[in-house]
């Protein structure tokens, strides 16, 4: 039976296990991303949000930390994303399965292959649902990144969020987090698929090291979008309340003190981590996604 003859209720039933599978592999692949990601995250924070001349480059923050706090320094603050990425992954996966079914649903085309822009949209779309757990996740874990941060766990950078404003304290920085993630998603996804089919051999599985590169190379994609939005993002996440009235506000002040080039501070230990922590996060989606089918 083809699959435009299966009853209404069957094809349901698909789309509903397609995104659950989604959800399920995009946290297994987001704590890899982590675990191989996080010392350059933290370089990447550090650099943002300094006072200038603190630092002379990425070497200075490693020697720095690893001064400070010892090799696990180059790990501080990693509980925050470990605990949150899963769920935020999930998310972000889940939102773009939602976001190819909807694409494919107003295209009038529920199966079959999407373009590269529905791929775009739905890779807008899944910024949406993980923005929601993202912002407040990267509220904590830039407290804690921050240099001289005087907080060592969740629950300091917690209380000290919470003593400055409130649920709106933990929340500051989320619309600047969509307005990062929502055209890097579009560039990550798209550039994922577009390169994942160009490697998929005709009628059959991409190989592990296919899978990597193709992770990579999306990951450079998001963040040469990402970088100017996630210092501004940083930037209003990092200060006390009321340094900044809004992104746009936050924009200005960087640029009007700093010059354009502000904009793109951290992008050396973003790239960096660009390509080996998505490279581990998408062989980690498309492994377990494989696991999910033969038991799904």
């Amino acid at each position: 039976m083809s699959s435009d003859a299966q009853p209404v209720e069957t094809k349901k039933k698909g789309r509903g296990l397609a995104g659950l599978k989604s959800f399920i592999s995009g946290g297994v692949g987001g704590i890899c991303l982590v675990l191989v990601g996080h010392p350059f995250d933290l370089i990447k924070v550090r650099l943002q949000t300094a006072k200038p001349g603190e630092y002379s480059g990425t070497l200075d923050v490693i020697r720095k930390a690893i001064k400070a706090d010892g090799l696990l320094g180059l790990y501080r603050g990693v509980i925050p994303p470990i605990i949150g990425i899963t769920p935020v992954f999930a998310l972000y996966f889940w939102g773009y399965e939602m976001g190819a079914q909807l694409v494919r649903y107003y295209s009038n085309k529920p199966e079959g292959t999407l373009s590269t822009w529905q791929i775009c949209q739905a890779g807008f779309y899944s910024a949406i649902p993980g923005t929601l757990l993202m912002g407040p996740m990267e509220r904590i874990k830039i407290v804690l990144q921050t240099p001289n941060s005087p907080y060592k766990t969740i629950g300091q950078a917690t209380a000290h969020i919470w003593k400055d404003g409130g649920v709106r304290s933990l929340f500051r920085g989320t619309f600047a987090t969509l307005v990062r993630d929502g055209p890097a998603s579009m560039a990550w996804f798209a550039t994922y698929e577009v390169v994942k089919a160009a490697l998929s051999p005709p009628g059959g599985s991409m190989s592990p090291g296919a899978v990597l590169f193709a992770g990579g190379i999306a990951g450079v994609a998001n963040w040469t979008v990402a970088i100017p939005p996630d210092v501004i993002k940083s930037r209003i996440q990092s200060s006390p309340a009321g340094t900044y009235k809004g992104f746009v506000d936050a924009t200005m002040k960087t640029v009007a003190a700093e010059g354009p080039s502000a904009l793109f501070k951290g992008l050396g230990p973003a790239m960096l981590r660009a390509f080996p922590a998505n490279a581990a996060n998408f062989l980690g989606v498309e492994v377990s996604r494989k696991a999910l089918d033969k038991i799904m």
